[in-house]
């Protein structure tokens, strides 16, 4: 990894918004599955020592994600997306809130923007996360700074041993 790639994660109460600009040393193509393909984004998408478990994925517009974030202990906190629009390895949106185990959404959620962009074998990801409620932003903040950070990180590593294949 290259300690001179960018990673900017930026908060906008105002706006209800968080910006996160991050640079990869991967092909675009590469990054681009690994945030849509289930078996590639279950294994960087939990800050450890949580995990990730996808009980469906349909990366298609209209298509969903239901997934857990499964801390050791074994406890499961689910979330659903749904997939809003997609212009392949470029750009894809969604809109994500926390669930039950059986899909009950929690209201209100947040809607990602990701967009993809390769220069000179480096991929910069950028995400726009918007979130409905400004009480929703604050009570997630901090566990979610800190956790976006580490499961980067973890996606990070998942590229440079992809990378080697």
């Amino acid at each position: 990894m290259t300690n001179s790639l960018l990673f900017d994660f930026t908060v906008d109460k105002a706006a209800k918004t968080v910006y996160i600009n991050r640079e990869f040393d991967a092909e675009l193509s590469l990054v681009w599955d690994a945030f849509t393909k289930q078996e590639l984004l279950d294994q960087w998408i939990a800050p450890k020592p949580w995990s990730s478990k996808t009980k469906y994925m349909d990366f298609k517009v209209g298509g969903k994600r239901f997934y857990a974030m499964v801390s050791p202990e074994g406890q499961e906190r689910w979330a659903i997306q749904e997939y809003t629009s997609i212009t392949p390895k470029t750009n894809f949106k969604m809109y994500n809130a926390f669930a039950d185990k059986d899909e009950n959404p929690e209201l209100p959620g947040s809607e990602w923007d990701h967009t993809f962009s390769e220069q000179n074998g480096t991929t910069k990801v950028s995400i726009t996360i918007y979130n409905e409620s400004f009480e929703r932003l604050e009570r997630l903040l901090d566990g979610f700074t800190q956790g976006m950070k580490m499961s980067l990180t973890n996606l990070d590593n998942l590229l440079a041993t992809l990378s080697q294949k």
